[in-house]
């Protein structure tokens, strides 16, 4: 297996003497005070807050984001292109009949407390996952079809056997702990994973994390890459994203993502911010409560029961217009949904049209009257049982297209006679109710991975959370045997046009049962002060995203500005985009290095 790429003759960033801004707390801003950083300080705006910094419990895109940061992995996605890369394996080979699979440790890795990182480690991860349901809260279903983890006597190599050909081999979504550590936590259920030191394997780790306020981490000097050009990363939570523009603007925060369309083309015109438009690799979705149910089958939660009818559902899902989501909360910056899998992974991606979905009010009406739903008092719906079919809207508050798509919606489901009392909660609260079944029909999503089986995972059956409520992560308690038999058949196929019409079929599936709704693929709208900042390395090189990667390049990475922009330690910079000069350099490797320019404000900056 090859290295990680570099790039070598990069050229170096021309800015020097970066403008401070002077610190202050802004209203409504970030929950801690803005403090102007030390140097080599990356400061990044966070909306999300965290459910968990212990690896195997977390599921927020903020909580993995920064474990993709504090942990390695056994292998990675290569920044250039999402291909599989080197990480703490530096190469592997598998039996013919694909059902053995042996990666060899490289032996320059070391963990943040100096200990060597052995095979024995990943063993025990992968153990622990599968003797304890707790421990495959988050990423079970990458080891569910493993028949046995064992490492050997020198630690060098891990062996991993599978009950059936897994194609996943190679995206093993997992981040690997510290066996010496970990053994010693007796309760997993509880464990916050904030006691320090942490020890950790990737570029950073945790210094500080207080709740809706910041997580701060610092260089992990002991990184197998090499250091990063940073000393220290603060994600820095904000309430809204209007408040974390704001604070942009100021110069209190260097880096923020997740902008609507207005926030990005007000920025336009900033000559200290450099923008980022990328293909997006997240879906947004609306869940519809078919009825949640544990993996015995024991109901709970609190669901309107007439959403367990399938028609009700169906009727729904006609009842959307997404390409006016798209023309009119995105305001063009993103596509129509069809799958899970968005058009960046064309391979997996099920078209709209494929999907089969049309937006047919009309359609919607007929269905309903037919399944007995007739209009009452105030024209909503009452179905069979007496019960009006209204229904509990949740949408995030730290999203705004949710609370504007939101309004559409309302209005959309009024004209089939279905009424909607609309909630604004948090991401948090978003995330415990949906998981806990305490909903109707919620704004959700999904960052999606260059390997689709997680995410299809997410609605076989066995991701139905055990009696206790705990235990699994199911996006819409989706339960359906023709959808799991095709799960298991995409998992076990190699040839990937094969394995690609499988996922499809499952996303056909999927929609038609429409426990999920796929509105939209946003673009990723991201902005950075290239005053402060002259380089972030893009996943993928050529139209990809700074934050939310299927890595740590971005942050691993940046570059002040002045500071020179070529290898950090062993590290790769492939795809870095730079505040300096206006060009597009292809680089060796087929990396791409975008080059822009501070400019003046004007109207002819307007893309």
């Amino acid at each position: 297996m090859t290295s990680a790429r570099r790039v070598r003759g990069l050229l170096g960033a021309m800015l020097a003497g970066a403008v401070m801004a002077a610190p202050a707390m802004l209203a409504g801003a970030p929950a801690a005070t803005a403090q102007q950083p030390a140097s080599n300080v990356l400061r990044v705006g966070l909306l999300q807050g965290i459910d968990s910094l212990n690896p195997f419990l977390a599921s927020l895109q903020s909580s993995t984001e920064i474990g993709r940061l504090m942990y390695d992995f056994l292998t990675s996605y290569k920044v250039e292109d999402n291909s599989p890369g080197e990480a703490l394996a530096k190469e592997w080979t598998t039996a013919p009949d694909k059902l053995t699979w042996t990666f060899t440790i490289r032996d320059n890795a070391k963990w943040s407390d100096d200990a060597p990182i052995t095979a024995k480690d990943v063993a025990y991860t992968y153990n622990l996952m599968l003797r304890d349901p707790i421990a495959a809260t988050a990423n079970g279903n990458f080891v569910a079809n493993f028949e046995s983890v064992t490492a050997s006597a020198d630690g060098k190599q891990v062996v991993i056997k599978t009950k059936t050909p897994q194609a996943t081999m190679l995206a093993l979504d997992v981040p690997i702990v510290p066996e010496h550590v970990w053994s010693k936590v007796s309760n997993l259920k509880d464990f916050t994973n904030e006691t320090q030191p942490v020890v950790s394997s990737g570029p950073f780790t945790l210094l500080e994390h207080k709740p809706e306020q910041h997580v701060k981490l610092k260089a992990n000097k002991n990184y197998w890459r090499g250091a990063p050009k940073i000393d220290e990363l603060h994600f820095l939570y904000f309430k809204n994203s209007d408040a974390a523009v704001q604070a942009l603007r100021k110069g209190e925060v260097d880096l923020v993502n997740r902008l609507t369309a207005a926030q990005y083309q007000s920025l336009q015109s900033e000559a200290t911010v450099t923008l980022n438009k990328a293909n997006g690799r997240r879906f947004s979705e609306l869940v519809l409560n078919p009825g949640a149910a544990t993996k015995a089958g024991a109901p709970i939660g609190d669901g309107h029961p007439a959403l367990k009818d399938i028609r009700v559902r169906q009727a729904i899902a006609k009842a959307i217009d997404p390409k006016a989501l798209v023309d009119r909360v995105l305001q063009g910056f993103g596509q129509v949904g069809g799958g899970f899998l968005p058009p960046v992974y064309a391979d997996f991606h099920l078209t709209p049209e494929a999907a089969g979905a049309k937006f047919d009010p009309g359609a919607a009406n007929t269905a309903l009257d037919a399944a007995g739903y007739a209009k009452g008092a105030n024209n909503i719906r009452v179905g069979p049982d007496g019960k009006a079919l209204t229904f509990r809207l949740y949408a995030r508050n730290d999203r705004p297209n949710d609370i504007t798509g939101a309004e559409f919606i309302k209005s959309w489901l009024a004209d089939i006679g279905v009424g909607v009392e609309l909630q604004t909660i948090s991401s948090n609260q978003m995330n415990e109710r949906t998981t806990g079944g305490q909903y109707d029909i919620a704004f959700s999503g999904w960052g999606t991975n260059p390997d689709p089986d997680f995410i299809l995972g997410l609605h076989t059956c066995d991701q139905r959370p055990g009696p206790d409520g705990k235990g699994a992560t199911t996006d819409a308690y989706l339960c359906d045997k023709t959808y799991d038999e095709l799960y298991k058949a995409q998992l076990s196929e190699f040839d990937r046009a094969k394995r690609g019409e499988l996922v499809k079929r499952m996303q056909k599936v999927a929609v038609d049962q429409a426990a999920s709704i796929v509105l939209y693929y946003e673009n990723a709208l991201e902005a950075y002060r290239s005053d402060k900042f002259a380089a972030f390395a893009l996943q993928p090189s050529t139209g990809g995203v700074i934050r939310e990667q299927n890595g740590m390049w971005g942050y691993y990475s940046a570059t002040p500005a002045g500071a020179a922009t070529g290898d950090s330690g062993s590290g790769s910079n492939t795809g870095l985009i730079i505040g300096i000069v206006v060009a597009v350099l292809v680089l060796g490797g087929g990396a791409v290095l975008l080059v822009t320019r501070r400019r003046k404000a004007g109207a002819d900056d307007r893309e």
